[in-house]
């Protein structure tokens, strides 16, 4: 018999973040064999609301005897049958569900970049032109990852993505309406007093059309405007490495100070990727309260309900967004304990809660 959540998180995949039409091709791809009980229910959703579904589950050896055996031509072959399923598709579930999250640890990095290159036409099609949705299906290299049991990451995951969505856009109409016509946004908490400009920027709401789980609001800001400091209490993880202990110093909206108590030189090596690294692309504010603590999944911890993440690197362009580089880097503040945020010097949100 399937298990309820899964059933539940199927249906809200294609009936509300997809609202999958009738005569809609919907093509489901799942990262390993694992994710098969969703996407069974996945399978059969799609059918009931007449859809046409397609399915392509990977085998993560795969990537690694692709990586360490091909040739150059074969690693830079174009796999044009894919270009056309994506082109043919109405709209795509993604389903992450890792057998091994450190499978490619040992590939060449740069054959992997390079493979990247390859397929980006491919993601910009899925990304730019499609509806899609992006979810995990639990298993026990994700639980470990969290340093959790198989069934408190499956409590975890589905506390998180099994709930009222549409209440979750209520509250984000709120904050989006104050976000819209403020002008300064201030930051309080531990070593943390940042002030940042956001007037004229559009802020746009997230409730699960595109991420499941989801829940945050975010804004790029006034690329200038950042003043002040932070410091990120908790891990900061980017490219596979976590960095600890991150403080950060902002004049004119660059950051001029960066220290960390682990990790530090990736950190600076990573602000010094280019000139527009050390500027804020974006500013995220998390409310989803069905996700209780921090898992090492950005997926999840940018939208935990009492935190912001501010990302240094590229900006949105649909949110009025000007900065450009190379990198885009969330790093999250947790204002659960001892921590504000102000619109235009009023209290918007103390201890994680909001104030309206």
């Amino acid at each position: 018999m399937s298990d309820p959540r899964v059933i539940k998180l199927a249906d809200i995949l294609i009936n509300y973040s997809l609202k999958v039409k009738k005569g809609e091709r919907v093509l489901i791809n799942s990262s390993s064999e694992l994710a098969k009980p969703l996407v069974l229910e996945v399978y059969k959703k799609i059918l009931k609301a007449g859809g046409h579904p397609a399915v392509n589950i990977a085998f993560e050896e795969i990537s690694n005897i692709f990586y360490n055996m091909a040739e150059k031509e074969q690693l830079l072959d174009f796999p044009k049958a894919k270009f056309l399923e994506a082109k043919g598709a109405d709209c795509v579930v993604n389903i992450r569900a890792a057998v091994n999250k450190r499978a490619l640890s040992n590939v060449d990095s740069k054959r992997i970049a390079e493979r990247s290159k390859v397929l980006k036409s491919i993601s910009e099609v899925i990304v730019n032109e499609k509806r899609w949705v992006l979810c995990n299906f639990p298993t026990n290299a994700l639980a470990q990852e969290t340093d959790m049991s198989l069934d408190e990451y499956e409590d975890f995951l589905y506390s998180a993505t099994n709930i009222n969505w549409e209440n979750v856009k209520k509250e984000e109409m709120k904050l989006k309406k104050i976000l819209d016509k403020g002008k300064v946004v201030r930051i309080v908490g531990k070593d943390t007093d940042l002030t940042i400009g956001i007037k004229g920027r559009k802020a746009i709401p997230c409730y699960g059309e595109r991420n499941m789980p989801d829940g945050e609001v975010f804004l790029s800001p006034i690329e200038n405007s950042a003043e002040g400091q932070i410091y990120y209490d908790l891990p900061a993880i980017y490219q596979g490495k976590e960095v600890l202990g991150i403080r950060l110093k902002f004049k004119k909206g660059k950051v001029v100070y960066a220290s960390a108590g682990k990790n530090e030189k990736f950190l600076i090596a990573m602000l010094d990727t280019d000139k527009g690294a050390r500027y804020l692309g974006e500013l995220g504010i998390g409310i989803n309260y069905g996700i209780k603590h921090f898992s090492k999944d950005i997926l999840f911890d940018e939208k935990i309900g009492g935190t912001v993440h501010l990302a240094v690197g590229r900006s949105y362009k649909e949110a009025g967004g000007k900065n450009d580089s190379a990198i885009h880097w969330d790093m999250i503040k947790d204002l659960r304990n001892s921590g504000a945020i102000y619109v235009d010097d009023k209290l918007i949100q103390k201890d994680g809660k909001f104030c309206w």
